[in-house]
């Protein structure tokens, strides 16, 4: 059967079916596509450049900030500043004004600035067939060779840290694009704040990634996108080609982002996750890190070990170990 593919992320066996075709004969490649690789790496010379695109698809409110924190995310995990940027933004035919193309490249360059990355291209325009604005993005960035980090370097006996908790991105949205909703059960206030982890606790990790560098060996480091964390979960055991063992009952989830989830009828596990940082290091490295978030107030988890095996993720709990369930899309997918 050749039925319609559901919206979200194509489903991983399919998709890495497709990326086994791609040509990848350039010996100055040294991370190519695959599941649980956000970024493309090349060497150049005595620099290695860290390629990421993504799209803004569900958010419409500060798309060109998004754009800014979601791209910078996936290049900081390589252990990589970021460096450029370019923006493909379409707009909406009969429904464009100045003010609104305004408002978003005043987003980009702001958001830009605040982080030291240089807007360097792109493309804009007004297109039909589309009703919201949508911003693809390419970032680039650069790392020395001995810094590189990505999810295949997690090894057995590491430990897994969770930052802030999940799901930041996803409250902020579903706030923001259906207050009505939510305006029943919480107040006007409530809605406002969970409308704020945008930036409060953030979707950024940029901090929480360089204070981890700098504390102690990173071996692994995910950024928790569309499917949430039980999606970053079975990627990273992907791209690491380890078994992770997780307890889900050590996983934040802030009692508004609950809320929010709760009354929409979603899974806070499932739902896209930008403002978590996901992490492998050695148990001494892991406490270092810890110290270090913890001292400038960012929480920690830890909520699971990598381990020898094959790539599979298990649920541990009081019933004893089940393999994780893999969501087949992002939770707020069913709600657009």
């Amino acid at each position: 059967m050749n039925l319609p593919l559901p919206v979200g992320k194509l489903p991983a066996d399919f998709l890495a079916r497709l990326l086994e075709k791609a040509p990848a004969k350039d010996p100055r490649l040294i991370l190519g596509p695959g599941i649980g690789l956000d970024c493309a790496v090349i060497d150049y010379g005595e620099t290695l450049l860290v390629f990421k695109s993504d799209p803004i698809t569900f958010a419409t409110d500060q798309i060109g900030w998004y754009a800014v924190q979601i791209n910078c995310n996936d290049i900081i995990t390589t252990g990589a500043m970021p460096r450029w940027f370019l923006a493909t933004i379409l707009l909406p035919e009969k429904q464009t004004t100045p003010k609104l193309v305004e408002g978003i490249f005043t987003q980009i360059f702001q958001a830009c600035e605040a982080i030291g990355v240089l807007v360097i291209g792109g493309h804009t325009e007004i297109s039909y067939g589309i009703d919201r604005p949508i911003l693809v993005a390419t970032m680039v960035g650069e790392v020395g060779k001995e810094r590189l980090v990505t999810p295949r370097g997690a090894m057995p006996g590491d430990r897994i840290l969770l930052s802030k908790g999940v799901p930041i991105e996803a409250t902020a949205i579903l706030a923001r694009e259906m207050a009505s909703r939510l305006a029943g059960v919480l107040t006007e206030a409530e809605i406002n704040q969970a409308a704020g982890f945008l930036y409060d606790p953030g979707i950024s990790i940029l901090n929480e990634a360089r204070l981890a560098l700098a504390a102690g060996r990173v071996s692994a480091m995910h950024d928790p996108t569309e499917g949430g964390l039980l999606t970053a979960l079975w990627e990273l055991a992907q791209a690491s080609q380890r078994a992770l063992w997780v307890d889900l009952q050590a996983v934040p989830v802030p009692g508004l982002s609950r809320i929010v989830c709760h009354v929409l009828g979603i899974d806070p596990l499932a739902a896209i996750g930008s403002g978590a940082l996901l992490l492998t290091a050695p148990p001494s490295d892991a406490e270092k890190i810890r110290h270090a978030w913890e001292a400038q107030g960012i929480l920690c988890a830890e909520i699971g070990e990598v381990e020898e095996g094959n790539p599979v993720v298990w649920e541990v709990s009081g019933r004893g170990r089940q393999i994780l369930r893999r969501p087949e899309r992002d939770e707020i997918a069913r709600l657009f």
